[in-house]
């Protein structure tokens, strides 16, 4: 059975939650901090300054400047990640619950580090399990490359023992203003006390 659809399909993914991430702990390097954090990342990236371009879940072309004039989260994450991506999903929705209203003021994208499986129809079936206003992006590996360049986010291609594979990749959430700079990085697994503020700030 594919691991995506052990992790959000049964009993729903509230109910699964709490057995993949006991599974994902060996799948994955994730959770033995393996994946560098997003705050070692590029500290100085600014979308108004890159030039990558993606497809988005319902196939259309998307570009850094076509985020410009509305506040931006981004983060990187693929679909059959085991514990990180499906965890740092959740915790986005809670966030925008806490921001209310103002949640519709922010754009909200994973990029896959997984192109080789994350086609758009993938990923808009994954993120269809999470809050409607979260958008997938992906494209050929070298796009996808140059795009986590960009934000200084690395992740490598894991074998597995059974022949299949994982990623590890940065993780933590980039909020950059309206203007395209960074404004802050939320940390994987930040409190929502201290998450809502820092995107409430990049809103303005």
């Amino acid at each position: 059975m594919r691991r995506r659809t052990l992790i959000l399909g049964g009993a729903g993914l509230a109910g699964a939650f709490g057995f993949t991430l006991g599974l994902g702990a060996w799948r994955s390097g994730d959770l033995q901090g393996s994946a560098p954090d997003a705050t070692a990342a590029n500290s100085r990236a600014d979308l108004s300054r890159m030039a990558w371009r993606l497809i988005d879940d319902r196939g259309a072309p998307v570009g850094p400047q076509d985020w410009l004039g509305r506040a931006s989260m981004v983060f990187f994450g693929f679909t059959w990640c085991p514990d990180v991506c499906p965890t740092t999903l959740m915790d986005i929705a809670d966030w925008l619950e806490g921001l209310g209203p103002d949640a519709d003021r922010i754009g909200i994208a994973m990029i896959t580090v997984d192109p080789q499986r994350d086609s758009p129809a993938v990923l808009a079936e994954y993120l269809s399990n999470f809050d409607p206003r979260i958008r997938g992006l992906t494209g050929t590996p070298d796009a996808v490359a140059t795009a986590a360049a960009a934000f200084g986010v690395t992740y490598a291609r894991v074998p597995q023992s059974d022949g299949d594979y994982t990623m590890n990749h940065t993780s933590g959430v980039f909020v950059f203003q309206p203007s395209g700079e960074l404004a802050s990085v939320i940390d994987f697994h930040e409190e929502r006390r201290f998450a809502v503020p820092k995107i409430r700030r990049a809103i303005g």
